[in-house]
């Protein structure tokens, strides 16, 4: 019966089936019930609807939020919209704990936006920061610890403190359908296509066309990815 309860409860809301190990119990269904049910209520409360938003998750900036439906946000996460374009998180998609989601850094010069797709993952202490701008298309999936970090500070005048030398932004955008491994750090300027996969601890400074594996630092590409006849 919560079996059922819960695959209805995901097709409904998230638009997608869920499966379920023969050793998960029931009691253990009732307590992920209940804890979904809490949520759901927190994000009607704040966003007038179907969000799941996690236990003491902060919201800056809220007017330039946009979220999708069934959008997941774990628990301590803070989410920083303020910024030219805010923060959009589509459909489906969850933001694992302990992330931060920071559109701008500074008041100075606000930062561009975030956009992540639609049915996205990101693991828990993801770090995003929207200065220059990120993309994230629909269906990525990423580990734990991820860090992008769309900006770069100046430091061409050795007769000037560098952090008074102010910064460049071209943006990052990852694509579609990509697996971005745990503790992978993305830098500003950076381009990924789709399918592509990117490997645990990589640090990616570069464009990479649709359907690679690449690793390392910096990153390289380690192969493509092809169809097996």
């Amino acid at each position: 019966m919560i079996k059922s309860i819960l695959k209805f409860s995901v097709l409904k809301i998230k638009g997608r089936t869920i499966t379920f190990d023969e050793k998960v119990r029931d009691i253990d269904l009732l307590s992920l019930l209940f804890t979904q049910g809490f949520a759901v209520l927190r994000g009607l409360l704040r966003f007038r609807k179907v969000v799941f938003l996690g236990n003491n998750v902060v919201i800056k900036a809220k007017r330039n939020v946009k979220f999708g439906k069934g959008v997941s946000i774990g628990d301590y996460c803070t989410l920083d919209a303020l910024g030219h374009e805010g923060l959009c998180i589509g459909a489906g998609s969850s933001i694992g704990s302990f992330s931060l989601l920071k559109v701008s850094g500074t008041l100075k010069s606000l930062g561009k936006g975030i956009n992540i797709g639609c049915n996205v993952g990101l693991g828990d202490f993801t770090h995003i920061g929207g200065a220059g701008g990120v993309e994230i298309g629909d269906d990525t999936i990423a580990g734990a610890y991820l860090s992008i970090h769309p900006e770069n500070h100046v430091f061409s005048d050795t007769n000037e403190l560098i952090r008074n030398q102010g910064v460049s932004r071209k943006g990052i955008s990852i694509g579609r359908n990509c697996w971005v491994g745990a503790k992978v750090t993305v830098l500003d300027g950076s381009i990924v296509g789709d399918g592509c996969v990117i490997a645990a601890g990589a640090v990616v400074n570069g464009v990479f066309p649709n359907h690679v594996v690449v690793g390392g630092v910096p990153a390289k590409i380690l192969k493509e990815i092809k169809n097996v006849k």
